[in-house]
């Protein structure tokens, strides 16, 4: 069997359409789909892109009930303190991509990297945390981990490799009206913002935003990672889930959004603070995973960046 383990970079710079395919797998023969588990940059047909207007119609003819959409938004931490407290820890993966997609984030931990500040928002398990602490050589590396679920925090402090003396967990809301107070405006290298920004509600992003920047120093760095428009996860999305436009429950009543990458862009640019950010990325990973013993093809759509405080 073909070993199907990440190597390299799937995500397709939109600026350099061609640079990211080099050492991808490219399905350039239909025929041979069902031979690996995965496909990078596939386009998509005729069929899927009907099969997905399809599915957003039906979504939209059938929203959530108007008058069951607030607890949506007035409970949502909530929510998603029941999530981590069915899962425990089952939730917990070490991102293997992280070290291919976001180096700059592992290159803090080098010995000689000097002073360095990372905070991870969103931190669930501490998926971006741990690995730093137990890779990290640096005794001058700092992270912070913050999640707006006082159980994910609670369940970061319980982990064994949690450092009080090198990382700092604790509750806080992205979208809240300032920053935490443990973190200093200007003091940050690096902000984490791994499949955070879908689970707010579309007018909380301009605020999101403004605390992220006024978090960073001056050529701080974003990386980012998120849902894409039409991934397979919105598209098996049933009658009832959809809030808003592109914007859903799941089951487990937690929100997600799905991002274009100019909604991303604009955010980062022309709707950021002051001179805003410079976008270094602006990616698009669309691949196409095959259960070869079911004959199941599964489109996926992510959006990843990195994105550098002027």
């Amino acid at each position: 069997m073909a070993d199907d383990k990440k190597k390299t970079s799937s995500a397709l710079d939109l600026a350099d359409s061609d640079a990211a395919k080099f050492g991808s797998r490219l399905l350039n023969d239909k025929d041979a789909v069902f031979e690996h588990n995965a496909w990078d940059h596939v386009e998509w047909d005729e069929d899927q892109e009907a099969y997905a207007q399809s599915q957003i119609t039906k979504h939209r003819n059938a929203p959530v009930p108007e008058e069951e959409q607030e607890q949506y938004f007035t409970q949502a931490p909530e929510y998603w303190n029941k999530f981590y407290e069915k899962n425990e820890n089952r939730f917990f993966k070490d991102r293997n991509w992280l070290r291919i997609e976001f180096p700059e984030i592992f290159q803090t931990t080098h010995s000689d990297a000097g002073s360095q500040r990372i905070f991870e928002i969103g931190c669930g398990a501490g998926n971006t945390l741990f690995p730093l602490l137990q890779e990290s050589q640096n005794p001058k590396l700092f992270v912070y981990a913050a999640d707006f679920s006082s159980t994910a925090v609670q369940v970061v402090k319980n982990n064994p490799l949690y450092d009080p003396s090198r990382s700092h967990a604790f509750v806080w809301d992205l979208a809240s009206s300032s920053i935490p107070e443990a973190i200093e405006p200007g003091s940050l290298d690096i902000i984490v913002l791994i499949f955070v920004l879908s689970a707010l509600a579309p007018e909380q992003w301009d605020q999101a935003i403004k605390n992220i920047h006024t978090m960073l120093k001056p050529g701080g760095l974003v990386v980012f990672r998120d849902y894409g428009r039409h991934d397979l996860a919105q598209l098996r999305f049933k009658e009832r889930r959809l809030l808003r436009e592109n914007f859903y429950i799941r089951g487990d009543g937690t929100r997600v959004y799905f991002f274009t990458p100019d909604e991303i862009a604009t955010l980062f640019t022309s709707k950021a603070p002051e001179k805003g950010f410079s976008i270094e990325q602006n990616a698009v990973d669309r691949r196409l995973i095959v259960n070869r013993s079911k004959k199941l093809k599964m489109f996926r759509v992510w959006l990843q960046g990195k994105f550098r405080k002027i």
